[in-house]
């Protein structure tokens, strides 16, 4: 399923990467950022940015599963990355309420 629709990337393109990423050290936090550099690319309107953040989400919750971690290390660091998610999307979302009130004002 194509996933970006600027930079042509699929999901298996990012699971693959994210996969890469998990083997280099399986605690890191993982970034749709940090997912395109390991790419070579760049988020360009970066709408796809809140999908790719549920392939990582996935893809490391389906990774630990197969290496049988320590379910308690697995559940903890999922929840700060949800929780990071979250407060991104808060972040976006008042943004741009910020700029609704600013135009109305001129």
């Amino acid at each position: 399923m194509l996933v970006c629709s600027c930079n042509y990337i699929t999901d298996k393109d990012i699971k693959s990467v994210i996969t890469e990423l998990l083997d280099e050290d399986c605690w890191q936090l993982i970034v749709p950022a940090k997912v395109y550099h390991a790419m070579g690319k760049r988020g360009r309107c970066c709408g796809c940015f809140p999908n790719v953040v549920e392939l990582i989400i996935r893809t490391t919750e389906d990774y630990h599963a197969a290496r049988e971690t320590e379910t308690a290390e697995v559940v903890d660091f999922m929840e700060r990355l949800k929780r990071f998610h979250e407060e991104q999307r808060a972040a976006i979302l008042e943004r741009r309420m910020a700029a609704v009130t600013a135009r109305r004002a001129v």
